[in-house]
C-alpha cells in the first residue's frame, strides 16, 4: 500500500479528486497518509479532517531560515513513512534536498501541455491568461515528476483540453481542473502505486506502452 503524502496550499480541489478516486476504487493499493500547507487556513486541510485524514501545517513563516524549515518537512515525511508526495496546488518551492531525497517520488500537477506555458511565473490562474493571451486552440494539464528545475522533470501524462469562444481565465481555468487535472492526477497516482511507471533517461515508461 502505497503512502501518500499530498502537499496543497488552498481549496484543495485536486486533493478531492485524489480522495474520490481512492473511495470510488479509480485509485488502488494506495492511501492518503497525510496532508500538508503552508497556510493553516488552507480548506485542503478542512477537506482532509471530513475524511479523517491527518492534515497539518508546516509553514516557511514559522521557521528562522529555509533550512529549518525544509528539516521539519522532512521529518514529518519521514516519521510517517511517505512513499509518494503529491503537489496538488503547492504554491512553496520544494527545497533541493527533499528532491534529492525523494528522487522519481515527488509529482505535480501543472495546468498546462508542458512545455507550453510553464516554468517560472507559471501558476494558477496567469497560465491561462498567457493560453488566452497568446490564442491558442488547445490547452490542457500535465503531470510529472519534480526535479530541480521548474516545470522540467519527466512527464507522466498529459491530457488536451478545448479553447473556446469568449472563455475568461476562470472559466478556461475551472475547465482544465474539471477535464484534466482532476482525471489525470489520480490516475498518475494509480498506475504508480500499482507499479506500472518507470523513469529512464528523464522519460517515463508505462507498462504497457508501445
Amino acid at each position: 500500500m502505497l503512502k501518500l503524502a499530498v502537499l496543497v496550499s488552498g481549496g484543495g480541489t485536486n486533493l478531492q479528486a485524489i480522495i474520490d478516486s481512492i473511495e470510488d476504487g479509480a485509485i488502488t493499493n494506495a492511501r492518503i497518509a497525510v496532508v500538508i500547507s503552508n497556510n493553516r487556513n488552507a480548506y485542503a486541510l478542512k477537506r482532509a479532517e471530513k475524511h479523517q485524514i491527518e492534515g497539518i501545517c508546516i509553514s516557511p513563516k514559522d521557521y528562522e531560515n529555509r533550512a529549518a524549515f525544509c528539516q521539519a518537512l522532512l521529518k514529518a515525511l519521514k516519521e510517517r513513512e511517505i512513499d509518494l508526495i503529491v503537489l496538488a496546488g503547492y504554491l512553496v518551492v520544494i527545497p533541493e534536498q527533499m528532491i534529492q531525497e525523494y528522487r522519481n517520488r515527488i509529482i505535480n500537477v501543472h495546468p498546462s501541455l508542458i512545455p507550453a506555458f510553464c516554468g517560472t511565473g507559471y501558476y494558477g490562474l496567469k497560465v491561462h491568461e498567457a493560453a488566452l493571451a497568446r490564442g491558442v486552440k488547445v490547452t490542457g494539464a500535465t503531470v510529472h515528476f519534480v526535479d530541480e528545475g521548474t516545470d522540467t522533470g519527466p512527464i507522466i501524462l498529459q491530457k488536451p483540453v478545448s479553447v473556446e469562444q469568449g472563455d475568461t481565465p476562470e472559466v478556461l481555468q475551472r475547465r482544465v481542473m474539471e477535464q484534466a487535472e482532476w482525471k489525470i492526477l489520480p490516475k498518475a497516482i494509480d498506475l504508480i502505486a500499482n507499479g506500472k511507471v518507470t523513469v529512464e533517461n528523464g522519460r517515463v515508461y508505462q507498462m504497457g506502452e508501445n
